[in-house]
């Protein structure tokens, strides 16, 4: 599997992530996938040495609009997460992995919806962080998103670290990262009304 390591980029089974492709290196990688399967792996480097974190998430191109210099604007639809076996030895300019697809993610009564008491609690919660952040948000379109959706959606553009996107990404279940998400916003809020610029950080 070709992956493309990104700090802070999280595609989940069911969600989807847009991506601007400029680097040669990932321009032939999306141009080796469409003439496939049309497959990346989406994972996030651990580290700036070139270590990667255990699991990513598979996503397949959607949609591909070749711009006239050569870049790409990319859509992944995210169809399961994935466990990196070992990294292997290629000649092509970007890196592949052998990895085993993680089987829940692809079961058809996989949960998608979490408890009213839960999904109340995250909007709430999600609110007081956009407001202590001044983020502009429209809460009747949120309140029409399902459960899945709003959680990811959140999860991939809340300010984090690598490590708590990491754990959001990790979380087996959507009820435990539904309850994940509510305290990384909890502790976010925390540090920022201490006046400290320290994102969010778990261990």
């Amino acid at each position: 599997m070709p992956i493309f390591p990104l700090e802070g980029a999280l595609l989940f089974p069911g969600g989807s992530l847009p991506l601007h492709i400029f680097e040669p290196r990932y321009r032939t990688m999306v141009e080796d996938a469409m003439k496939g399967d049309k497959l990346i792996g989406m994972i996030q480097p651990r580290d700036g040495q070139g270590e990667l974190f255990a699991v990513g998430c598979i996503g397949r191109i959607l949609d591909c609009t070749p711009l006239a210099d050569g870049r790409y604007n990319v859509i992944l639809e995210g169809i399961a997460r994935f466990r990196v076996r070992r990294e292997l030895a290629v000649t092509t300019p970007y890196r592949q992995v052998e990895a085993d697809w993680i089987a829940q993610d692809q079961q058809p009564d996989r949960e998608i919806s979490i408890s009213s008491v839960l999904r109340s609690a995250l909007e709430t919660e999600s609110r007081r962080f956009a407001d202590q952040n001044g983020y502009q948000v429209d809460w009747a379109a949120v309140r029409q998103l399902d459960d899945e959706t709003f959680i990811h959606l959140v999860s991939q553009v809340a300010p984090f670290d690598s490590a708590a996107k990491q754990a959001l990404l990790e979380a087996d279940t959507l009820p435990e990262r539904a309850e994940l998400l509510i305290q990384c916003m909890e502790f976010f809020r925390m540090l920022s009304a201490k006046g400290s610029d320290d994102s969010v950080t778990l261990q």
